[in-house]
C-alpha cells in the first residue's frame, strides 16, 4: 500500500464520543475511532469514578462499560463490571484479622443476572462460625437487595457504597468489622439471554420426561 493509500484510510476513520449510560449522566468517557459504525460495538472502556464524578478519593473504583449503540458521531455504552483496585483492598488486610468473601449470582426483578463479590474485614481474627455467620449475612442481604431492586437500582447501591454499608450495619453485630466493601460486580446476562437459558433448560426437562416414559 502506497503511503498516499494509507493516509487515505487514516482520514477516512471517524472518532466516535463515548457516552457513559444515561444513569451515569451520560458522563463523556473518551473517543474510540472507527472507519466503520459496525466496528465500534462491544468495545470496551474502562474508567474510574473518580474521573466520572471529578473526584480523586473515587479512583480506587474501577467501572467497565461496553459500547452498545451508534449515532453519527457517537457511541452510547451500557454498565459491564464494577471493581475495587487491587492495591486499594490490599490496604484493607490487616495481620491477625479477618478478610471474608462472598460470591453471589443474583437476578434483579428485571431479570438481569448480575454477580456480586462482597468482603467484608474484621478489627481481629473472627472464628470458623463467625466467619461464616458473617459470609451468609452478606449473601442474604445481597440476594434481598437484588430481589427487591431493578438493575440499575443495584448497581446505583453497588457503586455509591449503600449496599456495603448497609451489610456493614448488620454483619458487624455478628463480629466487630472494620469495613465491608462490594469487590467486584459483574453483569453476566441480559433479560433476553435469562430467558432464553431458562426455555433452553425448560426442554431439556421435557425431553428427560419422554425419554423416562
Amino acid at each position: 500500500m502506497s503511503e498516499r493509500s494509507v493516509s487515505r484510510a487514516k482520514q477516512e476513520k471517524r472518532w466516535y464520543t463515548v457516552l457513559a449510560p444515561e444513569q451515569f449522566d451520560r458522563t463523556e468517557l473518551g473517543e474510540t475511532p472507527a472507519d466503520e459504525p459496525e466496528k465500534v460495538y462491544d468495545r470496551t472502556i474502562e474508567t474510574t469514578l473518580g474521573d466520572l464524578n471529578n473526584n480523586a478519593s473515587e479512583n480506587n473504583t474501577k467501572l467497565t462499560f461496553k459500547i452498545t449503540d451508534v449515532g453519527s458521531d457517537t457511541a452510547y455504552t451500557e454498565f459491564q463490571k464494577h471493581s475495587l483496585t487491587r492495591d486499594y483492598l490490599r490496604s484493607l488486610v490487616r495481620r491477625g484479622a479477618s478478610k471474608i468473601e462472598a460470591y453471589v449470582t443474583v437476578l434483579t426483578t428485571d431479570d438481569y443476572r448480575v454477580q456480586v463479590q462482597p468482603v467484608a474485614f474484621t478489627t481481629k481474627k473472627a472464628d470458623a462460625s463467625q466467619e461464616k455467620a458473617i459470609r451468609e449475612q452478606m449473601v442474604q442481604m445481597v440476594e434481598e437487595a437484588a430481589a427487591e431492586r431493578t438493575f440499575e437500582e443495584l448497581i446505583d447501591g453497588v457503586v455509591e457504597g449503600r449496599l456495603s454499608s448497609a451489610i456493614y450495619g448488620e454483619a458487624k453485630t455478628i463480629y466487630p468489622l472494620r469495613r465491608v466493601e462490594i469487590q467486584k460486580a459483574t453483569l453476566e446476562a441480559h433479560p433476553e439471554e435469562v430467558a432464553e437459558e431458562e426455555a433452553t433448560a425448560v426442554d431439556v426437562d421435557d425431553e428427560d420426561v419422554a425419554t423416562s416414559d
